[in-house]
């Protein structure tokens, strides 16, 4: 049994049809990509699997109970965390209390020593407000901040956007950690080099249908997928 398997999902905003029969399983332990042009979907299948959008069809199963139609925090309680794109930390708390905060819930939280050990910038600025943080600080502080509920599964909506080369380094081997430690990752990311060395499998998305299932390596190697469905 898959740790989360996404049924023939369609999802719509309002009229719009956003997902097409998406279907998709993820491994516990396994690191994944959801890769695809901008408007493919793949935010919404995040979405959808925390909750956030309620598929008008099909089903998710996290650990084979259904978890559609939940509300975000019932899905959180089982062990999803999404990082959303926004970053969306507490501005006015300090780092500490962003992580104290998400921790309240928590059936086992982490320790926040737990956390500076990924990431030992946020240590030295443990007392500083979300606001006053860089935007490398504030995406490390939203990862940590999921992390601190010690979740199944972790949802990384475009964690690298916008950030300096020098940043993106820092999280690449914080997440390549976060794998060799047995975490299930989902990875949403335009910057399609970075997410393939860091995953096992990769799904494309081109318009709200899955269109490429395969490993990680293969899909490196296959210029004309990329160029298809990517344009790299």
């Amino acid at each position: 049994m898959s740790l989360l398997e996404v049924d023939r999902v369609n999802a719509y905003y309002g009229d719009s049809h956003i997902l097409f029969d998406v279907s998709m399983r993820m491994e516990a332990c396994e690191t994944l990509a959801l890769l695809g042009r901008n408007g493919a979907g793949k935010s919404t299948t995040l979405k959808t699997i925390m909750g956030v959008v309620t598929p008008r069809s099909g089903a998710v199963l996290l650990e084979g109970k259904p978890i559609h139609g939940l509300a975000p925090y019932e899905i959180a309680r089982l062990g999803v965390q999404l990082v959303p794109e926004e970053r969306r930390i507490f501005g006015e708390l300090s780092v500490e209390e962003n992580l104290e905060l998400a921790a309240l819930t928590a059936p086992r939280p982490l320790d926040p020593a737990q956390i500076f050990a990924y990431f030992p910038q946020l240590a030295q600025r443990r007392k500083h407000r979300g606001r006053a943080l860089s935007g490398g600080e504030q995406q490390m502080l939203a990862v940590g901040r999921a992390l601190m509920r010690d979740p199944k599964l972790i949802l990384l909506d475009e964690p690298f956007e916008g950030l300096a080369p020098v940043v993106v380094q820092e999280l690449m081997r914080a997440i390549r950690r976060l794998a060799e430690q047995g975490r299930t990752i989902v990875i949403v990311e335009q910057n399609v080099a970075a997410t393939l060395s860091l995953t096992d499998r990769c799904y494309i998305l081109s318009n709200g249908h899955i269109v490429h299932e395969g490993a990680a390596r293969t899909l490196r190697q296959s210029h004309e997928i990329m160029s298809r469905y990517l344009g790299v």
